[in-house]
């Protein structure tokens, strides 16, 4: 298998699912970290390795982080993405090293998006417009099992739960 043909296997094999909760925005979101944890995996099984680096730039006075995310294999082939992130060195609650470390895995997250073609389109960063009050359905929780029964019974559909709960492409197929 060439080089191309690992990394689109790597592309459409990789499941990073939203794991994260923002309870303030109410929206769930993917980190870098949990990136990572799913693309590790497919990176051994195809023979890739990946690199992050990061670059602390300044232009116009605004300083930024360019993160910078390089896939290659042991024939010296590569493929790069790179994402910026803004610093804000006077970030209410944050103190300097927090302010960069923030910075820092936005960026990075981004330039893993990138280069694994990963759509954050619908993310709260994108459309959050606080208009949709209803509570994400996470598999392993008290509701999801809820959901599960109220399926048996045969008494509704997904399309029932879905006018109470969000559901992930994930969550709506284990309840088909």
């Amino acid at each position: 298998m060439n080089f191309q043909e690992k990394v689109q296997k790597v592309q459409l094999e990789l499941k990073a699912p939203k794991s994260q909760r923002n309870n303030f925005g109410k929206y769930n979101y993917r980190s870098c970290e949990d990136i990572l944890e799913a693309v590790k995996p497919l990176l051994s099984s195809n023979g890739l390795t990946l690199m992050l680096t990061d670059e602390i730039k300044e232009v116009g006075g605004i300083t930024f982080i360019e993160a910078r995310a390089v896939l290659f294999d042991s024939e010296g082939t590569t493929m790069e993405s790179k994402a910026q992130a803004g610093i804000d060195i006077n970030r209410k609650g944050m103190d300097i090293a927090q302010s960069f470390g923030s910075s820092s895995s936005y960026a990075r997250k981004y330039a893993l998006n990138g280069l694994f073609l990963i759509d954050d389109t619908k993310d709260a960063d994108a459309t959050n417009d606080h208009k949709d009050e209803r509570k994400w359905l996470n598999k392993g929780t008290i509701e999801f099992a809820k959901a599960q029964e109220f399926l048996k019974s045969g008494t509704g559909s997904v399309s029932d739960i879905e006018k109470k709960y969000k559901l992930s492409a994930e969550v709506k197929g284990l309840l088909a």
